[in-house]
């Protein structure tokens, strides 16, 4: 992630020789284009082949009509390698990765939660202010910059519902921090992912209607158990990257063919002060 108050000297950004493309580029770093605007537009046939998989959950305050703020976020990064290898208990069933990355970080909102999405979530204005938690600001973009940094790049970051939901928040609250992604960072749903492998593959898992894709009944479908620590955002990282495990082939392969490129991803909403408004 550049922007934001990044401490990253100057030296080590990419820079952009005439013809647009980079010269020279860390695999952490998108190109040095102004904040908020896209880093390159990489098609899905273009997407980079990932070599870390980084799996996302966010708790926020509402629904996107009421224009939410994160308030929880988590994020488990995965090496493409320990997805190739899997590790199994003795039932055969696969189990967390022991070279296993984690950041999980707590942040009051300015915005109040809804009632339901405090009910859901556990979270509170209230609470996470008694906890003297400040919002998401630079400190936060500079964590996750540090945190991606220390990730073998290309990135490919995976969330469940994450092109309606986790990937447009994230981009909104990074927009208005100016702050942004690296150039080839991709982004893998599960939900159309498993979706579509069913259809395709007829493993007979297919459910009517969106209930029957959500983390829940997946795991139990896969696992026939219930998650555990559900909407926590650490708790759903954890079910999802299970989930993951259960089809890591399948999704591997999915992934390399139909991930969409972070520039491709749109804001859930515009920061008041945001540039595109005055048009």
């Amino acid at each position: 992630i550049v922007g934001a108050g990044s401490s990253l000297p100057r030296s080590s950004w990419p820079r952009m020789d005439d013809c647009g493309s980079r010269s020279r580029c860390s695999p952490t770093l998108c190109s040095s284009l102004r904040p908020g605007y896209p880093c390159g537009n990489i098609t899905m046939s273009e997407a980079p082949r990932a070599e870390t998989f980084v799996f996302l959950d966010l708790e926020a305050t509402g629904l996107p009509s009421m224009e939410p703020e994160i308030a929880e976020l988590s994020l488990f990064a995965v090496h493409r390698s320990s997805l190739e290898n899997l590790e199994r208990d003795e039932s055969g069933a696969p189990v967390l990765p022991r070279v296993l990355d984690k950041l999980t970080l707590c942040m009051c909102p300015e915005r109040p939660f809804t009632a339901k999405a405090s009910e859901i979530t556990g979270l509170s204005s209230e609470g996470l202010a008694r906890c003297g938690k400040a919002g998401f600001d630079g400190a936060v973009v500079r964590m996750l910059q540090a945190f991606l940094s220390r990730q073998a790049g290309p990135i490919c970051l995976v969330a469940h519902n994450g092109f309606d939901y986790d990937f447009p928040l994230l981009c909104a609250e990074l927009r208005r921090l100016g702050a942004r992604l690296p150039r080839d960072t991709v982004c893998l749903d599960t939900l159309p992912a498993l979706r579509g492998l069913d259809r395709a593959h007829s493993h007979g898992t297919r459910a009517r209607g969106r209930q029957g894709y959500s983390l829940g009944s997946l795991f139990h479908r896969y696992f026939q158990a219930e998650p555990s620590a559900a909407h926590s955002a650490e708790g759903d990282v954890h079910t999802l990257l299970l989930i993951f495990l259960h089809r890591a082939t399948e999704l591997l392969a999915w992934a390399d063919e139909q991930a969409r490129g972070w520039a491709h991803i749109e804001p859930m909403y515009l920061p008041p002060d945001d540039p595109s408004l005055e048009a």
